[in-house]
């Protein structure tokens, strides 16, 4: 079995920032990512790290290894980890569905969350396009167009109203539904939506129930999210424990209550920008660093 400082499982901005101070810090790191497409491969670009701004999510991801290359001290598996079980006498042992075990001091979780997208007709298509979740993301690419904010939350609805107008000055709310009071700040379109129409994935009218059509270019949706499975499962056989929205709990420092284990990324914040998460697994490697107290599982030449 091989041995390991730290296993970091995802390799997006969090996992992958970990993977570089971790391997400079002459630790020995294994990344474990999935093979299925990362949950930004929609997007036609990151946005909000200087000198890397625009990247595709897989130009991204190619410049990261490139970088950790220069090092030699991270290993990349293609392979989805399935369980992380801690061994009597410290650290974890880690299983994924492609590769045998391995051992590593301390486990990064930095797997992100599942995005639980509608039923809608057309919304995969216009995902990442013209249908967005963040304004600070893609709101300049959508810049000057119609937009809906599909919220039946009021408290969002009456932020829409005012909070988005340096993007649009035609902000309508699509209740999805009906809002439970009413906002009078906002122009509000209720009824429940059962298409988008669309040409490539470029939005041109949403479509509701009743068959009414609202011309609208861009929609800002933000859909529900749920753990990853391993995620799940180590709430459940761990007892890591998750806030009441799902995400992962941890301290400022990104240690979650399971000794060793840390957490970084989109699993313990609905605030979820690539530099965000990107700070996050820094701190989380800072930590780890620190928690190590010099010890190597892996002891440097």
């Amino acid at each position: 079995m091989q041995h390991y400082d730290a296993a970091i499982i995802g390799g997006g901005p969090a996992g992958l920032t970990a993977a570089m101070t971790l391997g400079r810090s002459v630790r020995r790191v294994a990344v474990l990512e999935t093979r299925r497409p990362p949950r930004n491969a929609p997007s036609r670009g990151v946005h909000g790290i200087v000198g890397l701004d625009g990247l595709t999510p897989d130009e991204y991801r190619r410049r990261a290894w490139t970088d950790l290359a220069r090092y030699g001290m991270a290993d990349m598996y293609e392979t989805t980890a399935t369980d992380v079980i801690p061994d009597p006498e410290g650290g974890f042992t880690v299983l994924s569905d492609r590769r045998g075990p391995l051992w590593a001091r301390q486990v990064l979780l930095a797997t992100g969350v599942i995005d639980v997208r509608p039923e809608v007709e057309g919304f995969d298509e216009c995902w990442g396009r013209t249908v967005i979740h963040c304004p600070f993301c893609v709101g300049w690419e959508n810049r000057d167009r119609a937009w809906g904010v599909v919220t039946s939350d009021p408290g969002f609805a009456r932020t829409a109203a005012a909070g988005f107008s340096a993007w649009s000055h035609d902000v309508i709310v699509l209740a999805d539904g009906a809002l439970p009071e009413p906002v009078p700040e906002a122009r509000v379109v209720e009824g429940r939506i059962r298409r988008l129409h669309h040409t490539g994935g470029r939005l041109h009218a949403v479509e509701l129930e009743d068959g009414m059509l609202v011309e609208r270019q861009t929609l800002l949706w933000q859909p529900g999210q749920r753990p990853v499975p391993l995620i799940t499962r180590l709430a459940e056989r761990l007892g890591l424990v998750l806030g009441g929205d799902g995400y992962v709990k941890t301290d400022e420092c990104r240690r979650t209550n399971v000794p060793g284990l840390y957490a970084a990324g989109d699993l313990i914040t609905d605030s979820q920008a690539a530099i965000e998460s990107a700070a996050a697994g820094s701190v989380a490697a800072f930590t780890m660093i620190s928690d190590a107290c010099g010890a190597w599982a892996v002891e440097p030449a």
